[in-house]
């Protein structure tokens, strides 16, 4: 291994123990000494990578807004129709928030007053939201009663809900959840035709019953 291969596995362990820190504490109360330490490695090391904690909270914020960014673009080249996409994309975006401290870490950081930069992972998920709904009503799936504004309103405020309330219980942000959330807001959304055709679970809910029914 090489000494930028080594120098970047430590910049990463760095990140994902900072994450846990900031996940579990909060970044007022995260401390320099525990994040080095959860890494495997001295306070120097960690001040070689980072000149302090607003650094290291950077890093994960970018960290988290890279692989939100990732999942969204596969996501999109599954090639769903826009509502669809947007469900999935919820779905995808929820399982990052269980399973992946990195991204749960720097969506917190992302949207508290203490420590956070330039980067708004809120501000990005209602932006993709707005373009999805866009795209919807290109495709000529939306209701026409209701205002597009109103409607990614309505989403993001969902959505966002649902990982502010899994900090106390994980149950918020988990598959059946937010299925009975999507199995709510499609029907208002668009007409009968094109709600038989989404599924609230995602398209891989949607292919499992496709297998099962050729089977």
């Amino acid at each position: 291994m090489t000494k930028q291969e080594r120098s970047a596995r430590t910049r990463d362990a760095l990140i994902r123990s900072a994450a846990g820190e900031f996940d579990r504490n909060g970044y007022t109360l995260a401390k320099l000494s525990a994040i080095s330490a959860g890494a495997g490695v001295s306070p120097g090391a960690l001040h070689f990578h980072f000149e302090n904690k607003a650094a290291v909270a950077a890093a994960v914020e970018c960290a988290a807004s890279t692989a939100l960014r990732r999942t969204a673009r596969i996501v999109y080249r599954q090639g769903s129709n826009a509502l669809q996409n947007l469900a999935d994309t919820s779905h995808a975006l929820a399982r990052l928030l269980r399973e992946d401290v990195v991204v749960r870490a720097g969506f917190r950081l992302s949207c508290s007053h203490d420590g956070g930069t330039e980067l708004n992972l809120r501000q990005e998920w209602q932006t993709c939201v707005q373009q999805r709904l866009a795209e919807a009503a290109d495709e000529g799936l939306l209701h026409a009663g209701f205002a597009r504004q109103d409607l990614a309103r309505t989403i993001v405020a969902a959505t966002i809900g649902l990982e502010a309330l899994c900090r106390d219980n994980g149950e918020w942000l988990s598959p059946r959840t937010v299925t009975g959330l999507w199995r709510t807001l499609l029907p208002l959304l668009t007409g009968p035709e094109s709600l038989a055709a989404l599924e609230p679970a995602g398209s891989t809910a949607l292919e499992d019953r496709a297998h099962v029914r050729v089977g």
